[in-house]
């Protein structure tokens, strides 16, 4: 039998065991997918779940206000389908959809809230990108994924090549077709993609994008999931804190060491990177200004999906620490438990020779377990290193030499930057936007330019902000001399979150 025929029927028996009766029938009756595909209200858990958390790619939400974006899609369903369609309140549907049997939801408590919030599953994302894939698509593009295919046997082919005169041939091969097409572009044949080239690529991009988010969600709640066994464990140890952090470590580093964990570990790597992220900026604006791309209407928060990538790793990095903190509290309960036991026993034997001091036993009740004398040689004992002594100015200044002014400790002022936001928020209830100025005449500034200042580095880290250069706002306020101040900056506008 030829080596290529083996090898496609244990490819074959693989598959076959991968998907056999008995492991299809286990994932119908277990699965969390599985069970949303075939629930009663899956059309609306599905588009609800998707253009709540997937569209803005939101990782988490809190319950008042997903209840809210809930009751307004029943509301409009009960329009269109009648009032019987979905009798259950909002906050019935998503208990129910966070239930552990259903698996669709996951509600949580973040630190420092006591506001119950949800998130996404795994299982539930890939339910909607396999829902994602059943949409029949106007393009599909094949060149871009077969070169990708190409280049990843390529770089496989050339990562593990140990013999270097293969690798230095390799290298003088692309050495050579790089110098050729230096000539070719210095002579005027500039060869460039055509428009379905260049919409191929794009799609490609996007839909690698769109499993980079869903990924994180995996690795997160692989993460959790170890976190929750740690916490289960630590809650029924009843041995030495020594073999239990071996046993946790242990399996932390076998997560952190797997094929996911490096690959997570060398991409976060990559991605922090400042150069990388402003290469990848400016690759983004360009390839979104190309007129193929720009006939594709491409969502407009393309732009930032690198700080789409960085938000959720840094929910991933946080779900690491909650790990290490619950380690961190275990040590520092069995160091308070320990201290205190020793703590007993000093007290037990005060109180037991106090009891013996005034009937003392006969003969001998003390054994001591070493007689010998220790040695201590002068010389191995560290010589005495004074301290350091401070020097005090005897000599105190006249009363009449004291000329401070004081006045500036009574003249600092604090702009509280929770305020500020809140009255950008209760601006943004009644409307989609609101300019600088707007917020300003109906909050007027208490501090001054303080104050202004601060509106401006909070405009700086909003999630949607524009700016009119074409437009000019002037804003004033007096200050405590009863002078008008007035400054003239850029229209800045405030978008809904």
């Amino acid at each position: 039998m030829q080596k290529s025929q083996a090898v496609r029927i244990l490819s074959e028996r693989l598959i076959v065991l991968a998907l056999d009766f008995a492991t299809l029938e286990l994932l119908r009756r277990n699965h969390p997918a599985w069970r949303l595909l075939c629930a009663q209200h899956a059309p609306l858990i599905a588009s609800f779940l998707h253009r709540v958390f997937i569209v803005p790619n939101v990782r988490n939400l809190a319950q008042a206000d997903l209840v809210e974006t809930l009751e307004d899609e029943l509301f409009a369903l009960r329009e269109q389908q009648g009032m019987d369609a979905f009798p259950g309140s909002a906050l019935s549907y998503l208990n129910d959809w966070a239930d552990n049997e259903k698996g669709w939801l996951r509600k949580f408590y973040p630190q420092g809230t006591d506001e119950p919030h949800y998130d996404l599953t795994p299982a539930t994302e890939k339910a909607l990108a396999w829902l994602d894939s059943l949409t029949e698509r106007s393009f599909v593009g094949t060149e871009s994924r077969l070169l990708t295919l190409f280049d990843l046997l390529r770089q496989m082919n050339e990562g593990s090549q140990t013999d270097p005169q293969i690798r230095i041939a390799e290298l003088h091969r692309r050495r050579d077709e790089i110098d050729g097409e230096i000539a070719r572009v210095l002579s005027g044949d500039m060869p460039l993609l055509d428009d379905t080239a260049l919409k191929d690529r794009f799609q490609q991009f996007l839909q690698m994008a769109r499993e980079l988010l869903s990924d994180f969600r995996e690795v997160e709640h692989n993460f959790r999931t170890l976190d929750r066994r740690v916490r289960e464990r630590i809650a029924l140890w009843q041995g030495g804190k020594g073999a239990l952090l071996e046993e946790i470590m242990g399996e932390r580093d076998a997560i952190s060491d797997s094929d996911q964990g490096r690959s997570f570990r060398a991409f976060w790597d990559f991605l922090m990177s400042q150069s990388r992220q402003e290469e990848l900026g400016q690759l983004l604006d360009q390839v979104l200004a190309l007129p193929p791309v720009r006939d594709l209407k491409p969502d407009t928060r393309l732009r930032r999906v690198h700080y789409d990538w960085l938000e959720a790793g840094e929910q991933t990095q946080r779900t690491v620490a909650l790990l290490s903190a619950q380690l961190r509290r275990f040590l520092d309960d069995q160091a308070f438990l320990e201290n205190r036991r020793i703590m007993d026993i000093l007290h037990t034997i005060e109180s037991h020779a106090l009891a013996l001091r005034e009937d003392v036993p006969k003969g001998d009740f003390m054994p001591l377990s070493d007689t010998m004398a220790s040695v201590e040689l002068p010389l191995e004992r560290p010589l005495y290193s004074p301290p350091v002594q401070p020097v005090f100015a005897s000599v105190l200044p006249e009363q009449d030499e004291i000329d401070v002014d004081t006045t500036a400790l009574y003249a600092q002022i604090v702009v509280d930057k929770t305020q500020l936001r809140r009255n950008i928020r209760l601006e943004l209830q009644s409307r989609s936007q609101v300019s600088l100025q707007e917020v300003v005449v109906r909050h007027p500034l208490q501090h001054g330019l303080a104050e202004l200042v601060a509106y401006l580095q909070l405009a700086s880290e909003w999630t949607q902000t524009a700016v009119d250069e074409a437009t000019t706002d002037s804003i004033s306020w007096q200050t405590e001399a009863q002078i008008v101040r007035q400054a003239t900056l850029p229209r800045i506008i405030f978008l809904k979150e």
